[in-house]
């Protein structure tokens, strides 16, 4: 089984349709649920309480997790000096803290399971210094930094810890902006154009694969900075 976080909308469900449709076993998690092709748990991953609920759920399954995907995230464009701190603990709340309390709860069940992959989502404007995204951006760096050293943590019981950062994606998390915003950072990338949703499930795929089972504590940037 994988569980997928923020599975109801954006890279969270272009991923869980992704896999549920090449025969995964797909189990998706969300605050909303919407009307999806794969089953689907109410969770909000910024409420530890909640956490647990579905963590207990999927235990009550009975059947191993080989993988965590934690796509669920917000982002927000504003500038450092201009952000109220309710958007400041929003994102922070929701990128950083719903990664980490997820990857507490569920890596469990993995290592129970023999093993396996846990993919946590950055965000290629880490690596770029993206300004107007100062908060956001230092959210995902902390998801980063958190990842790496999780993969340490996870190594001894057979659990690769990776980040996936996407550049500008068709989702609804970038509709809102300007397209000459997303066409500035699609410059600053080496591959300079804008990807989709499919090829970010299409890396996800390939990291959950036994091929890749050398590849832990990295980050990959979609499109190369």
């Amino acid at each position: 089984m994988i569980i997928v976080t923020g599975a109801s909308r954006g890279l969270g469900r272009a991923v869980a349709v992704s896999l549920f449709k090449s025969g995964k076993e797909v189990v998706g998690l969300s605050r909303n649920i919407t009307d999806c092709s794969f089953p689907t748990l109410t969770c909000d991953v910024t409420n530890s309480e909640s956490v647990k609920a579905a963590y207990k759920q999927i235990k009550g399954f009975k059947q191993p997790v080989s993988a965590l995907i934690n796509a669920a995230g917000v982002a927000s464009m504003n500038l450092a000096l201009t952000t109220p701190i309710k958007t400041v603990e929003k994102i922070i709340n929701t990128n950083l803290v719903g990664t980490i309390l997820t990857n507490q709860a569920f890596a469990p069940l993995i290592i129970r399971s023999g093993g396996g992959v846990i993919i946590n989502f950055s965000t290629i404007a880490v690596s770029i210094g993206l300004e107007g995204e100062s908060v956001y951006v230092a959210s995902k760096a902390g998801v980063e930094a958190f990842s790496r050293t999780f993969a340490r943590e996870m190594s001894p019981f057979r659990v690769r810890v990776n980040c996936i950062a996407p550049g500008p994606i068709d989702t609804d998390l970038t509709a809102g902006l300007d397209e000459k915003q997303i066409e500035a950072v699609v410059q600053r990338q080496i591959i300079q154009k804008k990807f989709q949703p499919e090829n970010v499930a299409e890396l996800v795929e390939l990291l959950l694969d036994d091929r890749t089972n050398s590849i832990t504590g990295q980050v990959l940037n979609v499109g190369g900075v």
